[in-house]
């Protein structure tokens, strides 16, 4: 992919993850051109590629929009996400190196340490925490190309991952089975680690339910 259009796509993905875009958000050609200071041509290249993931879609009338998923769709790829993040946790629990280990024991303590001096106060910036441990986790498994498709996955359900941290208690006990999965990992119990990994990421069906008329 051409450097400017990679850079197109790198600043939308960057508005997915800091919560600029929400699903069902509207992209349009000429304002992002506009916005960075480029040509139609690479925003329309960044667009078919994003699209091709599948974390855009094309709709009539409606022009490009972030992937905004059903009930059957959100659960479907909370399935697979789940699956996968389980995997990394893993390979982290066999692979782990002591560099790893350092990064990944800094993370659990700051999301330990905002659970404890902000209880349930500043979800969003608990969540950029909880991006970065679950980031670490899958670099720690030591295959890109999971730790790839862990980032599609992941931004497709990002929205509602967010909105679960203004739930009471969510904080806390995100912070509790970060540092659970993290001991098991440390410990190279990959078994229990995968279990605990996928267990995290998961909702049961009224959860997504909530989520999905929360930000509908």
């Amino acid at each position: 992919m051409a450097g400017q259009t990679q850079n197109i796509v790198q600043a939308i993905l960057g508005d997915i993850d800091l919560g600029e875009l929400n699903p069902g958000d509207g992209l349009d050609e000429q304002t992002l051109a506009q916005r960075l200071g480029v040509s139609r041509t690479p925003v329309r290249e960044a667009l078919i590629h994003l699209e091709a993931s599948g974390l855009l879609i094309r709709q009539p009338r409606k022009g490009v929009t972030l992937f905004k998923p059903t009930l059957e769709e959100f659960l479907a790829i909370l399935e697979v996400h789940a699956k996968l993040e389980g995997q990394a946790a893993a390979l982290a629990a066999r692979r782990l190196s002591t560099e790893g280990q350092s990064r990944l024991e800094k993370i659990t303590a700051a999301c330990e340490a905002h659970a404890a001096t902000k209880g349930d106060g500043h979800p969003d910036g608990y969540y950029q925490l909880n991006l970065t441990f679950h980031k670490t986790v899958a670099e720690a498994a030591g295959n890109p190309f999971l730790l790839e498709m862990i980032k599609t996955n992941a931004r497709k359900l990002m929205a509602y991952y967010r909105a679960r941290y203004n739930y009471v208690g969510a904080i806390a006990a995100s912070a509790s089975e970060h540092r659970e999965i993290t001991t098991l990992i440390i410990a190279r119990d990959a078994a229990a680690a995968e279990t605990a990994m996928a267990r995290h990421v998961q909702f049961d069906q009224v959860t997504a339910m909530d989520l999905l008329a929360a930000l509908s």
